[in-house]
């Protein structure tokens, strides 16, 4: 029988010496009330902030994800035609969404994405859908979908109101909390098909070993999550990076390298469009013309391949190098 919710409310809010974490169990039913809806929106409001003011530890992250993912529709839960899964909740605001272009390289030399992500209409920023729909790209609105886009042209996005309603909208109680709460996290590291692999990006300080933290705790196999550019899961080539990477319960880091000594003029406004025009120029001319986003896709697919491929930077990068040179049409 579930614990009543409002023990829950009192356990986080007792405040410094009387307030204590929520057991991995206890917090798996608790997310588990809030997703099916049997904590009232008064409680379920109490309790996101509480966390969003102390913060949510490990045990209390992998109890929360692990009630997620338990109500992916199982039409999702079913696919397995996903080699690499990448949470994409950020949005662009400062970049284009170079990663787009890395995720395409890699699904032409043979590996199989699938992009999940939402919109926050008041951020001002660039998502994902939006990305798709400028690109004339097909968004996936359900499992069949995932596995056609996949078989014809080697990724998919699908949004995550249609493999997880629930979580979407908590994500979206952000309208009026004016604070994003721990389902955001929650949504990047859902990894909704099980894919063996699964890529997150990350903005603030410390929660991308915060992720890899929780992957160990669950026994994911390989997870990485990077401090992304915007949050994103694209590496910032103005900027070190680390990899912190979970293995079947086993943590390690791996650091990539600045790869521009010298900081890029951001552009005006990010039109996707650009993608496509760049995608179609030399190697020569994406370096001439656009350091930033050549060091981007490059930096970017060397961490996509460090994690599935177990390379170290190095030979990443080399292979990066490689996909990109051997990339071929642009998808229409």
């Amino acid at each position: 029988m579930a614990e009543p919710f409002k023990n829950y409310i009192k356990a986080v809010g007792k405040g410094h010496k009387a307030g204590r974490y929520l057991t991995q169990l206890e917090a798996e039913d608790a997310m588990a009330q809030m997703l099916s809806g049997q904590a009232t929106p008064e409680q379920l409001g109490a309790l996101l902030m509480l966390l969003r003011v102390r913060e949510e530890s490990v045990e209390e992250l992998a109890g929360f994800l692990t009630a997620c993912r338990s109500a992916v529709k199982d039409e999702f839960k079913a696919l397995d035609c996903v080699d690499l899964d990448l949470g994409c909740y950020a949005g662009k605001r400062r970049h284009l969404p170079w990663f787009v272009l890395a995720v395409v390289a890699l699904a032409q030399s043979g590996v199989r994405v699938m992009m999940h992500g939402t919109a926050e209409p008041e951020s001002k920023r660039l998502y994902l859908k939006q990305v798709f729909g400028e690109l004339g790209w097909p968004i996936a609105s359900n499992a069949q979908q995932v596995q056609t886009h996949i078989a014809q042209q080697g990724f998919a996005y699908v949004d995550l109101q249609d493999l997880h309603p629930q979580l979407d909208e908590l994500i979206q109680l952000r309208a009026l909390f004016g604070l994003r709460s721990c389902t955001n996290t929650l949504a990047r590291m859902l990894n909704p098909t099980g894919a063996k692999n699964s890529f997150h990006g990350v903005f603030h300080k410390e929660f991308d070993a915060r992720h890899a933290e929780v992957a160990a705790q669950l026994k994911d196999n390989n997870v990485s999550c990077i401090r992304g550019e915007g949050g994103e899961t694209e590496v910032n080539p103005e900027r070190e990076c680390v990899m912190h990477i979970a293995r079947a319960g086993q943590l390690a880091t791996v650091q990539l390298p600045i790869m521009l000594e010298k900081w890029q003029i951001k552009p005006r406004e990010l039109s996707s469009v650009e993608l496509a025009d760049f995608w179609r120029l030399s190697t020569a001319e994406q370096q001439a013309q656009n350091p930033y986003g050549y060091a981007a896709v490059i930096a970017t697919l060397s961490s996509f391949l460090i994690l599935i491929e177990k390379l170290d930077f190095e030979s990443a990068q080399q292979k990066a190098l490689s996909v990109w040179q051997a990339r071929q049409h642009f998808p229409e």
